[in-house]
């Protein structure tokens, strides 16, 4: 059995420099081994959150599908005004669909949480609101996460970030979220994959 790594984050703009950031995470997850899924742009555009509406759209619905079959969790998120965007954190409300489940919320699962803001300020606050999202959520931050300053990051056209020690920092949440998916996800340690190995 392998493990899936799902990234949601990014803007409604396609390929903005938090996609980028999230890419960078998730090829570094698959590196590690897993499988990956990102849910960035348009994807996110999403109805309200309202829980007294049990109808769901189709973007909702594969959204939440998509939560619960995953062993791990990757948030990037732009600052706006200090915290978490409204796309992502509306994103974020539908995880409540999961509270009934055998893994309610994101219990089990590892969370990778990358801010990244015009300033530091923005940036810390941010990366400060997920990690207390994904607590409220009942998931494992990773040990590190990543506040980025876009006054003195960039990604290019490839996708790579202008600072080597920013790409260090990604990669290793990635490897933190699939390394924790190995060792103590109870469905990845049920029916491990002999390919999939800690390092």
């Amino acid at each position: 059995m392998g493990i899936t790594v799902v990234g949601i984050g990014g803007s409604i703009r396609a390929d903005s420099q938090t996609e980028r950031a999230l890419n960078v995470v998730l090829h570094s997850a698959r590196l590690a081994g897993a499988d990956t899924l990102a849910i960035t742009g348009t994807d996110l555009v999403l109805p309200f959150y309202d829980p007294a509406v049990l109808e769901r759209s189709g973007s909702a619905l594969r959204l939440v599908e998509t939560l619960r079959e995953a062993d791990g969790v990757v948030l990037v998120s732009p600052g706006y005004h200090g915290t978490v965007s409204g796309l992502v954190k509306n994103a974020l409300d539908y995880v409540e669909d999961l509270r009934s489940d055998t893994r309610p919320y994101l219990d089990g699962r590892a969370i990778g949480c990358v801010a990244m803001a015009l300033g530091w300020q923005a940036a810390v606050t941010t990366l400060t609101a997920l990690r207390s999202i994904v607590h409220a959520l009942r998931g494992w931050p990773t040990p590190l996460g990543a506040a980025l300053n876009s006054g003195e990051v960039a990604f290019d056209a490839h996708g790579m970030p202008s600072d080597p020690t920013v790409e260090r920092t990604l990669r290793t949440i990635g490897e933190q979220v699939v390394k924790f998916a190995l060792g103590h996800n109870p469905r990845v340690l049920k029916d491990p994959n002999p390919r999939l190995t800690p390092r």
